[in-house]
C-alpha cells in the first residue's frame, strides 16, 4: 500500500467515524510524508543519488568557505606587510638615514 492509499484510508476512516486524535495525526503524517516527497522530486532530489548528490555539495560548500576564509587571511596579512613597510620608509626618511632618497 502506498502513502496516498494510506492516506485515503485514514481520511475515509475519519469521516466515518468521527476524527479521534490518533487517526488525526496519522492524516497529518502521511499527508507531511506526501508533501515532502513531492518537494524532493520538485526539486530533483527525490532518486537514490540525492545523498550522495547533497553529500558533494556540503563539501564543496565547506571547501568554499575554507578557501574564502584563507583568501581573507591573506588579503590581511598583505595589506599589514604594506602598511608595515610604508611606515618603515616614512620613518627612515623623516630621521634622514643616509641612502635614503635624497
Amino acid at each position: 500500500m502506498n502513502r496516498d492509499d494510506m492516506l485515503a484510508r485514514l481520511l475515509a476512516q475519519a469521516a466515518a467515524e468521527g476524527g479521534d486524535l490518533v487517526t488525526l495525526r496519522a492524516i497529518v503524517e502521511e499527508a507531511s510524508e506526501i508533501g515532502a516527497g513531492r518537494v524532493l522530486q520538485r526539486l530533483g532530489l527525490g532518486d537514490k543519488r540525492a545523498e550522495k548528490d547533497i553529500d558533494e555539495l556540503r563539501e564543496l560548500l565547506a571547501a568554499w568557505r575554507a578557501v574564502k576564509a584563507s583568501a581573507w587571511k591573506a588579503a590581511i596579512a598583505w595589506i599589514a606587510r604594506v602598511v608595515f613597510a610604508l611606515l618603515l620608509i616614512g620613518l627612515a626618511l623623516r630621521l634622514g638615514f643616509p641612502g635614503m632618497l635624497k
